[in-house]
């Protein structure tokens, strides 16, 4: 028995199903979770001292690479002055400039302690600035586990087969209103049907949590039109897409303005944290200033703010390094498709800036409908067959591949090899 199925073992009487997220239990692939000891670069280590190549990193904000040195030192000077005061500290003033300096639309940031947190209070912010209770969200697409969210949510939700979690209430469930992504038509007709009742689209402008789907032409400008017709808020949430898709996210790189921008975990590199922010007409709104309450104690943790700030600054300073990992993406995912097509394997490789994916379709992916009707069986051995050959990648259909910038030639060149030897099994069954 390996240190990791002893921890498991041990973590199941202790903590629910042993996992603190459930994602991480490793159930849908039919085996026990790596417990992770340390990573470096591109690599990442177990407790019993493997060594893989991660293209997980901690789901998409180790964009520059696992104990990138003047992040580390940055912590540890912080940490010298103590971990955490409850109180205003400088290096919150400086990250908040600095992101309102890089993304486009923006003039106020709020900092929160998760990209739940942040998805929570978005949605408040909305309500209380249009007076209106109801949101648009899209099926498949997670925003956290907020009560409002849990309706046909995507990543974790969908892996575990329960996107409608127990314990939301009906009432609460009623205000969310469920349209499909990549569909217009469907995004309409709930506001024709709720013409003076919606606050707010909430979106994740590239879908990450039912695998990687790009907006179509058209669909976030579309989104965009129709917030302006009915008078709602855009809300876009760019936990994963902040930051990597672009350097001023999604609204830099498709060119569309969202009222309100949602980051997550990638603000802190790699430290919980989350933020929203967008035009101080909006939110001034939020306390002490205007009446919609929302409050944190440990927001704008200065050990998270310090991390956070010197991934920013490193990414700001180097402006080629999101090309860069962007062009490596480009080259993984379309030699991907070279080997899939060798093997003749029903698969689709959809991926866009730093995020890949695999469906295991023979059909385009372009929605939550079309995602869910990969094969969830192959994939699984797919991953099973990764990871015993050192490769680390999600444990989901649903989740992304992440390049960093670590990621070097060599680490290429293994993935495409054991991608390769993979899809030659896949092929034989």
């Amino acid at each position: 028995m390996s240190l990791s199925d002893e921890l498991f073992e041990r973590a199941k009487k202790v903590i629910p199903g042993g996992v603190n997220s459930p994602v991480r239990a490793y159930r849908n692939v039919g085996r026990t979770p790596l417990f992770i000891k340390k990573a470096v670069g591109s690599k990442i280590y177990d407790v019993d001292d493997n060594e893989y190549i991660d293209f997980v990193n901690s789901w998409g904000p180790i964009i520059l690479g696992h104990s990138y040195n003047d992040i580390i030192d940055s912590v540890k000077n912080s940490a010298i002055y103590g971990l955490s005061f409850g109180a205003p500290t400088e290096i919150e003033v400086l990250i908040a400039e600095l992101i309102c300096e890089i993304v486009p639309n923006i003039e106020m940031i709020r900092m929160v302690n998760s990209g739940t947190e942040a998805v929570m209070s978005a949605l408040r912010l909305a309500r209380g600035v249009t007076g209106k209770s109801k949101i648009i969200k899209f099926e498949g697409c997670y925003h956290g586990h907020s009560d409002p969210m849990l309706v046909k949510a995507g990543s974790g939700a969908l892996t575990e087969g329960e996107p409608n979690s127990a314990g939301v209430i009906k009432e609460i469930a009623e205000h969310t209103l469920i349209a499909q992504y990549n569909n217009l038509e469907s995004v309409e007709e709930l506001f024709k049907k709720n013409k003076n009742d919606i606050a707010c689209i909430i979106v994740e402008p590239v879908a990450a949590n039912m695998g990687v789907i790009p907006p179509e032409d058209g669909f976030l400008e579309g989104l965009r039109n129709f917030c302006d017709k009915y008078n709602a808020l855009l809300i876009f949430d760019e936990v994963i897409t902040g930051f990597r898709l672009a350097l001023g996210g999604a609204q830099e790189y498709f060119g569309v303005n969202a009222d309100i921008v949602i980051f997550g975990k990638i603000i802190g590199g790699g430290m919980p944290v989350g933020a929203y922010c967008g035009k101080r007409k909006i939110m001034e709104h939020i306390s002490p200033v205007g009446n919609v309450y929302q409050a944190g104690t440990l927001s704008g943790n200065p050990i998270a703010m310090a991390a956070g700030y010197e991934q920013l600054m490193v990414l700001n300073k180097n402006r080629d390094i999101l090309k860069t990992v962007s062009m490596n993406s480009d080259y993984i995912a379309n030699e991907m498709r070279k080997i899939v097509d060798k093997y003749k394997i029903d698969a689709k490789i959809n991926q866009i800036g730093s995020l890949i994916s695999v469906f295991f379709t023979k059909n385009k992916v372009n929605s939550f409908k079309t995602a869910i009707q990969s094969d969830e069986k192959i994939f699984n051995e797919y991953f099973n067959c990764m990871l015993d050959n050192g490769i680390y990648i999600a444990p989901s259909q649903f989740e992304a591949i992440f390049i960093s910038f670590a990621h070097q030639s060599e680490d290429f060149k293994r993935f495409l090899e054991v991608f390769e030897k993979t899809m030659s099994m896949l092929k034989k069954h």
